[in-house]
Formats: C-alpha cells, structure tokens, sequence
C-alpha cells in the first residue's frame, strides 16, 4: 500500500509568534487524548515525524514543561500560553501538532478518534505508536 501525498500545513499559536509547518496528507487522523494535560488543553494529535516538521519562528517564546516520566516535551508560547505542538512521550523523536492550531486552508478531511492516556501503558504497551496510527 503507498503512502499517501504529503501537503504543507502550516500554524502556530494565538499571537502568532510561535509558527510551524509540517508535512502530513491533506486527509489525516487526529487522536483525542482523556489525559489529565490533553483533555484539560482540548488537544488534537495530529503526530508527525521530525523530518516533517520545521518552526519558522517562534522558539525565543517557547517555555517548556515536563511532567511524570518527563519524555514528554510541552512547549508552550509564553506569550499566550497555546501549546501548538510538542515532543511526545508516545513519539519522542517526532512532534505531535495541535491540529486545532493548524491554518485553514490545507485539510481535506480529519477523523477524530479516541486515545485513553490515562491508561497510557495499555494503550501503548511497547512504549509507543506508530505514525500511521
């Protein structure tokens, strides 16, 4: 089976000053996380590898935060607090975007479905996903 095409999108956060593009399909599926950061956050996952993003601007206002293993890198503007995307635990060497904070323009079509992170071992059990997921 091929991989279907990549496409540019592009985001960031509320004020602007923290932007990014990353290559993904242009139909995508976004996971929503029940955790305790991404229910409170209302994040989307949309998770690419680290050669599909690039930040255009933006890192002089990125705070970082870690928690529990501290795999995990949430990165925050510090100046309107929007994570637009981070490190995470399940994918260390890629990025999950806040697909809320990508552009209009560049999504054909997301499917939302269900992760229970608060159960992150079972559902996860070698440790992590794959990008396909």
């Amino acid at each position: 089976m091929s991989e279907p095409s990549l496409v540019a999108h592009r985001g960031g956060c509320h004020c602007g000053r923290v932007r990014f593009e990353a290559l993904a399909p242009a139909r995508v599926r976004v996971s929503e996380c029940n955790c305790s950061m991404c229910s409170k956050a209302g994040y989307l996952h949309l998770v690419v590898r680290a050669e599909h993003f690039k930040l255009l601007c933006g890192s002089d206002v990125l705070t970082p935060y870690t928690f529990n293993t501290g795999t995990a890198k949430h990165l925050f503007c510090s100046v309107c607090g929007i994570k637009s995307f981070y490190v995470p635990r399940s994918h260390p060497d890629g990025f999950s975007i806040n697909a809320r904070c990508l552009d209009p323009g560049t999504l054909e079509d997301m499917t939302v479905f269900a992760v229970n992170g608060r159960e992150w071992e079972k559902h996860y059990p070698q440790g992590r996903g794959d990008y396909d997921r």
